[in-house]
């Protein structure tokens, strides 16, 4: 069964276009879902909106939007005011500029989409764009209406499509300064850098998505299964927690490597080597 189209219209690029459909590429409907129940009738619980003040429900044809200018106070919204303020679209992705791969930083990345051709006629065009791209390792920056606002996404050559990745706006992404700003700014070198850099060689790898399994939802399946066939839920045991307390140590460990002797034992053991022998010499002149 073909998938269901997110969106439909048609990919530009100066003279050159030609109709396509975005998929969604990435969905989280195949996870487990809950519902909320009433423990003591076992019936499904619905949400209901409510005046704060009164606390009456409030009927679906009474609501409206509304945006708070003070404590309390809100400017409301008619329904046909904010599709006014909708972006009027012309289905069209629009290719604004060509750029390198890597220049966008993936912090960005919103949500991926499969971009494909819809009609027979347009395979020639979509292919001449996605080799063309492919060719020169560029990714084209487009425009379009999607979801009732103006989205830029990034596009770029996959397999036999492409993919078109919509990006979170600027104001959206968080300065990472605010993040990093007390992390303090040291400088790692010597033995420490090298036992680090020897624990990244040994495990160097590809990344497969295939190895990697969702844990908690096999948990979920798992207690799913079981409480239907009426099994006892045995209490999860926590995992021992060592604390690492020398950082060289566990790097070693880590690595496989053994701690280096220090030179402070070499003087002890030689001290020890002349007290044993001046100690078997005295006996001998004594008897001479």
């Amino acid at each position: 069964m073909a998938p269901r189209a997110n969106w439909k219209g048609y990919l530009k690029v100066a003279e050159v276009s030609c109709p396509v459909a975005l998929y969604t590429a990435a969905s989280t409907s195949e996870r487990i879902a809950f519902h909320t129940i009433n423990r003591a009738t076992g019936n499904r619980v619905h949400r209901q909106f409510v005046d704060s003040e009164t606390g009456k429900p409030v009927e679906k044809d009474d609501q409206v939007k509304g945006y708070e200018v003070g404590s309390g106070d809100y400017v409301v919204l008619e329904p046909e005011e904010i599709a006014a303020a909708v972006p009027q679209s012309d289905k069209t992705l629009s290719v604004s500029a060509f750029i390198a791969c890597g220049d966008i930083d993936d912090v960005y990345f919103d949500k991926p989409y499969y971009l494909a051709p819809t009609k027979s006629h347009a395979e020639e065009a979509f292919a001449l764009i996605r080799e063309g791209m492919r060719k020169k390792k560029v990714a084209a920056i487009a425009q379009a209406v999607l979801f009732r606002r103006v989205r830029t996404l990034l596009i770029r050559a996959y397999e036999d499509g492409l993919i078109a990745t919509t990006l979170n706006f600027d104001y959206e992404v968080r300065s990472a300064k605010d993040a990093f700003d007390e992390v303090p700014d040291l400088k790692i070198e010597g033995e420490m850098l090298e036992l680090a850099e020897h624990i990244i060689k040994t495990k160097r790898g590809k990344f497969d998505p295939a190895k990697f399994d969702d844990r908690y939802e096999e948990a979920l399946a798992e207690l799913v299964k079981a409480k239907l066939e009426g099994k006892k839920i045995e209490p999860r045991k926590e995992p021992k927690r060592e604390r690492v307390v020398d950082l060289m140590e566990a790097l070693r460990q880590s690595a496989g490597v053994k701690a280096k002797k220090t030179n402070a034992t070499t003087p002890t053991r030689k001290k020890a080597t002349r007290a044993a022998k001046t100690k078997e010499a005295a006996p001998r002149r004594k008897a001479s």
